[in-house]
């Protein structure tokens, strides 16, 4: 795969195929807030970071604990061309690939089965500890959301991490301040990611969540002895105005006339 130059504009295209599926899916939705913030963490991964050609031992894992952002998951298998444009019309569809999470479908990139929050973690600590004992270069990536960091599995395998100094996994948590039923700060208590993560074997940088050159650039940092974990802040619903900050859009429904309005929005963003 070649890099993609211009993140930028990948990333409006994966917003704009983003509202399209939620659109499509009709009455059943779509995770709009939380796969929208995430848009520049795929854009980064996908477009430039990862490596995804060659054989499957040897490409690096991207392993997503916050499956509802399947809408910038699936928008970023289109720009690498794992996935056809016409096949995000599937999505939410009886029988289709493209479900509201992702099922685990090597063909397409797909290396995890994800939905059940906390769950990804441990997987993708393994999945490093294997490509060390096997003497690869690979790595692995693992997207987290904020609120899933409430989960305690994450803890503990950020213990296992750091005690075999697992220098070939990288952390981005999506710090987008909001989870279903409100913000993560009242939710939960948490306020400083740097400090709980760094106080559990990380070495810890914060980027602009909604810049994917930025990103990419902290996501190719090298570490000597621990996992890498980048706090990108983001904001919920990024790119259409009356989703922004709006818990209420971590799942919805878009009539035509929002259709139309988000779609402007992105476009003219």
């Amino acid at each position: 795969m070649a890099e993609i130059k211009n993140l930028k504009e990948m990333s409006k295209r994966m917003r704009l195929n983003s509202i399209d599926m939620a659109y499509n899916a009709g009455a059943l939705g779509a995770h709009l807030g939380g796969g929208l913030s995430c848009i520049e963490i795929f854009a980064a991964l996908f477009g430039r970071t990862a490596k995804l050609v060659g054989d499957h031992s040897e490409i690096d894992r991207i392993i997503v604990g916050k499956a509802h952002c399947v809408l910038a998951y699936y928008s970023a298998l289109v720009e690498v061309g794992s996935l056809k444009i016409d096949d995000l019309k599937q999505f939410e569809k009886n029988g289709s690939q493209l479900a509201g999470h992702p099922k685990r479908n090597i063909d397409i990139g797909i290396d995890f089965s994800g939905g059940s929050l906390g769950m990804a973690a441990p997987v993708a600590v393994g999945m490093a500890i294997s490509i060390k004992k096997h003497n690869r270069n690979n790595k692995v990536f693992l997207v987290l959301g904020d609120g899933e960091c409430e989960e305690g599995t994450i803890w503990e395998s950020l213990m296992i991490a750091s005690h075999y100094k697992l220098n070939n996994l990288v952390i981005i948590v999506d710090n987008n301040k909001l989870q279903s039923d409100g913000p993560v700060s009242l939710v939960a208590g948490i306020d400083d990611y740097r400090e709980k993560f760094e106080a559990f074997g990380c070495s810890v940088v914060s980027v602009d969540g909604h810049n994917a050159d930025e990103i990419a650039d902290k996501l190719d940092i090298s570490m000597e002895d621990k996992p890498l974990c980048v706090i990108a802040d983001t904001v919920k619903g990024k790119g259409v105005s009356f989703m922004e900050n709006d818990p209420g859009w971590h799942h919805g429904v878009l009539t035509e006339d929002m259709y139309v309005k988000a779609k402007l929005e992105i476009m003219n963003g």
